[in-house]
């Protein structure tokens, strides 16, 4: 097996694609040689037959050897590669190289406006909820080039809405007396209001919640529907530090959030 330091997958593909493309070849050639061995019995050529027979064994003989070698070319330490966190940071740096911004945190690669998160038992990857196998560099990143050029599939005015609703879920568990104008509820109650119910913390993780936080944050979009103002206040950020939520921007910085409030547009003409 090869040590996951002698060769990135990247490279080690990138041979067994070749040996794969030779293998091609010498079958091509296999196949020539069964077309003119066909023919001959057709036609009822003799002598053409016997020599078919005779090119079409070699052929053979050459295709077994040739997917032999290529077969034993593929000595990729797969395993040691993905649990030691070899493909990340191949992902990282071919990115570097061609112009993507892919930063990581928390078990994520953040390459916005997409999460990526890899499962090294599965040899795959999840691109946001969606599964992907396809998972050479530089596929990943061609593929990631593309989803950066489409318009993105967030939208925040319903995002928006959907905080606003919670928001005021957390509000009706405060007590009565909690009655301060637009308070601050923290954003990690809202995320376990989100996702009550079970499973739902694995179809939507603390790093995508957050992350859709901040799109929203940077987005146009701050009013509700019903008027409503959204801000999102971290000077309590301090005093509660396990509450606070942590997000990595497109430049590779983390922006850290802590709670958020919704003024009414009643209370903003008070």
């Amino acid at each position: 097996m090869q040590s996951p330091g002698g060769s990135n997958l990247e490279q080690a593909l990138a041979k067994t694609e070749a040996d794969a493309i030779a293998t091609l070849k010498v079958a091509n050639t296999l196949i020539a040689s069964l077309r003119k061995f066909h023919n001959a019995a057709k036609t009822g050529s003799l002598q053409e037959l016997r020599s078919t027979v005779e090119t079409t064994e070699k052929a053979l003989s050459s295709l077994r050897q040739q997917f032999t070698n290529a077969k034993e070319g593929w000595d990729f330490d797969e395993d040691s590669y993905f649990t030691g966190g070899l493909y990340s940071s191949e992902i990282i740096a071919l990115g570097k190289q061609t112009g993507v911004n892919i930063f990581e945190r928390d078990d994520y690669l953040y390459c916005y406006p997409v999460l990526i998160r890899v499962f090294p038992n599965d040899k795959a990857v999840f691109i946001d909820k969606k599964r992907e196998s396809r998972i050479r560099p530089s596929v990943l990143l061609t593929r990631l080039k593309e989803l950066q050029r489409k318009p993105a599939r967030f939208r925040p005015e319903s995002f928006l809405e959907t905080l606003f609703k919670a928001y005021h879920i957390a509000l009706a568990t405060r007590p009565k007396e909690f009655s301060q104008t637009a308070p601050v509820i923290p954003l990690r109650e809202i995320y376990e209001l989100l996702t009550l119910l079970p499973g739902k913390t694995n179809e939507y993780s603390k790093q995508e919640f957050i992350r859709d936080v901040y799109l929203l944050h940077k987005s146009d979009a701050d009013t509700t529907k019903s008027g409503a103002k959204v801000r999102f206040p971290a000077s309590t950020a301090t005093k509660t530090p396990s509450k606070i939520m942590t997000v990595i921007t497109e430049t590779g910085e983390g922006k850290s959030y802590y709670g958020i409030s919704f003024t009414e547009s009643s209370q903003e003409q008070g």
